[in-house]
């Protein structure tokens, strides 16, 4: 089955213009699928029927995964099957009446305006990594960027005398975002100050620059982040993806309109943004019980 997982990597790199990020996450759970069938004795697609695609997530159950990781993996079957029926390479798709698991929409973490601001001001110096951290910090909370856009920004993508950014999401899908005051002068700072110092002679466009002189990687910015909230006495679970939420939420808290918060975050579908009004209605229900003499 391995030759077919090959000729559907090779169609959603050419065909789809996929992220590589998505591109190894369909290749990690295919490669999990095959292994399944394989051990089933499945060598060919015409052998494959709805009955082993349920198998295959009742196993994924087993070993603990969540509905919403089952779901994202029924994801991949279906387009590896749907891909297979397309080029003739099978006589149906299996997976395409297997229903999703259901679960829970869980609400995104985030932080309160008062965190957000111990966090900023954590790289307090003005040495290099500082300035560089504190630009980050700065831009992501006021973009809204996902991590992978932010490290992958160019000096071409700033445009400073303007006050936007120009991010590339994912499908390698563009938008413009504006960055704000604070995001700005921070950037200036680190462009004016520390940058050049990073980048030596590595003649790097990447904005964001490690020790080496090379762009920071989704991984580094993990250590920083994790680094700065120790620092600001957080002790909220933080991820990259937390000062995203916290941009979304924030804006909606503050009268910002859905679909305006929907084109800056770079979803395709409004649905994903209203989740966040979730966030700020059980904000809401929460206040509303530790104040209200009857909460």
């Amino acid at each position: 089955m391995d030759q077919y997982l090959d000729l559907f990597l090779n169609y959603i790199v050419v065909e789809k213009g996929l992220s590589k990020n998505t591109l190894d996450a369909y290749g990690r759970d295919l490669a999990h699928y095959l292994e399944f069938l394989g051990e089933q004795g499945m060598a060919t697609p015409a052998q494959i029927t709805p009955s082993s695609v349920i198998a295959f997530l009742s196993i994924l159950k087993e070993r603990g995964l969540s509905p919403r990781s089952r779901a994202r993996k029924l994801v991949s079957l279906r387009m590896f099957h749907r891909f297979l029926l397309a080029e003739k390479l099978a006589a149906n798709n299996p997976a395409a009446l297997v229903t999703a698991p259901k679960s829970l929409t869980r609400l995104p973490h985030t932080l309160s305006p008062d965190e957000v601001e111990r966090l900023l001001s954590a790289p307090r110096s003005n040495s290099r990594y500082d300035l560089r951290d504190r630009a980050m910090l700065e831009l992501l909370y006021a973009t809204g960027l996902r991590v992978s856009e932010l490290v992958g920004l160019t000096l071409q993508d700033l445009q400073l005398d303007v006050g936007y950014v120009t991010a590339f999401g994912k499908r390698s899908k563009q938008r413009i975002v504006p960055i704000g005051d604070a995001a700005r002068e921070a950037l200036l700072d680190y462009l004016g100050f520390a940058r050049a110092e990073l980048a030596g002679d590595s003649g790097q466009a990447f904005v964001f620059l490690n020790r080496a002189g090379n762009g920071l990687t989704r991984q580094g910015f993990w250590k920083m982040i994790k680094r700065r909230a120790l620092e600001a006495g957080i002790v909220k679970n933080i991820t990259p993806h937390t000062l995203r939420h916290s941009f979304a939420t924030h804006l909606l808290d503050n009268g910002a309109d859905l679909r305006a918060v929907q084109a800056m975050l770079g979803h395709a579908d409004i649905s994903t943004t209203q989740i966040y009004t979730h966030v700020s209605r059980e904000r809401l229900k929460n206040i509303h019980q530790q104040h209200h003499p009857r909460g």
